[in-house]
């Protein structure tokens, strides 16, 4: 685990979902935690659960630029300083195709997962320039390929990716490192609350997520929540210390390539278009050996 002693922690979206893993690893690794989120009764919740001597609760609209920048500054209130900053709020945002495009559900998914990274970095500049600190930024694999999310999301994600690296070259100068988290299939409930799902069932489709999705990548399960937590953990410490501008895949190896480069029940596209199945291929290939031999 990583070393958060002393440290003290700004989490966004922290009252559910991954957020809440990042509150309980970051806790556990020794930080307090300024946790930022719109579910006042999961927040207060939190709080009542670790102590405010270890977290404080802030109700935090991340389009809100009063609140975002109020939430940055509640760290010194609280605890006395700010050296992590992980901007991790966020939903599925509007489903609609660039032919069908909602322009306001475009503009508050914007709002929301990209221009609240701008804004919650400018905002932690003024409590980190003096003695550096660590930001990390959650993005998604939709960032890199398509298909997994809806068109207006992914262009989202991939300006948080790039927009850490630029940040990390702009504030060097104040030792403050700048990193983006690249998920997978986590199990949360931004999926059903991608859907219009209440948050009670969008809960409920996380744990089915959960128990039905090992087959979508190599590794053989769902991503958790504490998968992510951890990674952002290590890029809060300073063992991490060396590393800024990066763009980290967590995603059970779902990026590695086609389905069928590592499942060998499923067919290759090449071999599809052909009308060849799997078990012709395999017929073939058997052969090949036999003639060679």
């Amino acid at each position: 685990m990583a070393d958060l002693k002393g440290k003290v922690a700004v989490i966004t979206g922290a009252a559910s979902g991954i957020g809440l893993a990042g509150v309980e690893v970051f806790i556990a690794a020794g930080a307090k935690v300024i946790a930022g989120d719109i579910q006042d009764e999961k927040g207060k919740a939190l709080e009542t659960r670790f102590g405010p001597d270890k977290l404080r609760y802030v109700h935090c609209d991340v389009t809100n630029m009063t609140e975002l920048e109020a939430i940055m500054a509640a760290g010194p209130k609280y605890f006395g300083s700010l050296d992590i900053v992980w901007n991790n709020a966020g939903h599925g945002g509007t489903p609609t195709t660039v032919e069908e495009l909602d322009l306001d559900g475009y503009d508050h998914t914007m709002n929301l997962l990209l221009k609240q990274v701008f804004a919650g970095t400018k905002f932690a500049i003024p409590h980190m320039k003096e003695k550096g600190g660590a930001i990390i930024n959650t993005s998604s694999i939709s960032a890199v390929t398509a298909g997994y999310a809806p068109i207006t999301y992914s262009v989202a994600k991939k300006g948080v990716a790039h927009f850490s690296k630029l940040a990390a070259a702009e504030l060097s100068k104040y030792k403050i490192r700048v990193n983006a988290i690249l998920p997978g299939f986590i199990a949360t409930s931004i999926f059903g609350a991608s859907l219009g799902l209440p948050r009670e069932q969008a809960d409920q489709m996380a744990e089915l997520l959960s128990q039905a999705g090992g087959k979508m990548q190599p590794i053989g399960r769902v991503g958790k929540g504490a998968d992510i937590a951890e990674m952002a953990a290590f890029l809060a410490s300073d063992a991490a210390g060396f590393i800024t501008g990066g763009e980290f895949l967590v995603d059970g190896g779902m990026m590695v390539g086609p389905r069928h480069s590592w499942d060998e029940t499923a067919a290759s596209p090449l071999l599809d278009s052909l009308g060849i199945t799997p078990e012709q291929a395999e017929q073939m290939r058997l052969a090949q050996a036999a003639g060679q031999g």
